[in-house]
């Protein structure tokens, strides 16, 4: 599918809050271990909105972990994290710095989005209601709404004659594009990608990245990436973090990264997988 087949500005259901420039995540002096293993080391590092930030490194340099701390399916040791000016998994009150209730921490979390490495489909719904499950019941939509957006989306990612179908009728990568639908019917702030291609065939790569590659061109989303798909990171990226040991080494444009990196431990990186 061409970057032109689906354009996303024709999708008014994809309208996102107005992108200001301004800081949209925050990790401040972020920790997190697993036993012994400190996956991210005092961990600092921003996104502001509207641009689309790709992380790469080798595999437990803690790229996942971050966007896993985003999605609340883990909480930071130390640190915080902020979205959108909000304080994700903690709240101030008296003055103090306190675990954030349940309820506060759904409403910050609406605002992001994330696509799996494993498709993660529930497979008892057909395509369509895959996709209005959420906007339905976390967003209040009518079924109505919900199933205009879901098939605007489903066009966007070419799959309009599948919306009947249940998942396990699909391939893997309709299944993952059905999943980047899912994703986009909240109007999420931000797009987490974890590894999206990883669990594909070689044959179904080019078809998932070009629909990101024209969700990347044609809209405002925030989008925060883990991939080693590097040419694909090189073309939606404005700016490039690689991570080594939990921690950012080196950070710039797409250009100068996979150009000129400064590092040794960058340019290992990259002759290994380029």
């Amino acid at each position: 599918m061409s970057a032109d087949t689906h354009p996303a500005e024709n999708t008014g259901l994809l309208a996102n809050p107005p992108v200001d420039g301004s800081e949209l995540i925050r990790f401040d002096q972020v920790t997190k271990r697993f036993g012994d293993n400190t996956v991210l080391d005092r961990l600092d590092f921003s996104v502001d909105s509207g641009k689309h930030v790709t992380l790469i490194g080798p595999s437990g340099s803690g790229k996942t972990t971050i966007l896993r701390l985003l999605m609340t399916l883990t909480e930071p040791d130390e640190g915080t994290i902020r979205v959108g000016g909000e304080l994700l998994t903690h709240e101030e009150r008296n003055g103090k710095l306190v675990r954030a209730g349940e309820k506060h921490v759904r409403e910050v979390r609406k605002n992001i989005g994330m696509v799996f490495q494993q498709f993660n489909l529930f497979p008892n719904m057909k395509v369509l209601r895959n996709i209005t499950e959420a906007p339905v019941t976390v967003l209040g939509l009518s079924k109505d709404e919900a199933e205009e957006r879901a098939r605007e989306l489903l066009e966007l990612v070419g799959l309009t004659e599948h919306l009947d179908k249940y998942p396990t009728q699909l391939s893997g990568g309709q299944q993952q594009r059905v999943a980047i639908a899912r994703a986009l019917a909240m109007r999420p702030q931000v797009l987490l990608l974890d590894e999206v291609t990883s669990a594909l065939d070689p044959e179904l790569v080019v078809g998932v990245l070009d629909v990101l590659r024209d969700i990347a061109r044609t809209t405002d989303i925030t989008m925060l990436c883990v991939t080693h798909e590097m040419s694909f990171a090189r073309d939606i990226s404005d700016q490039v973090l690689m991570f080594d040991s939990g921690r950012v080494i080196e950070s710039g444009p797409p250009e100068k990264i996979f150009s000129e990196p400064e590092k040794e431990r960058t340019r290992e990186f990259l002759k290994a997988v380029l």
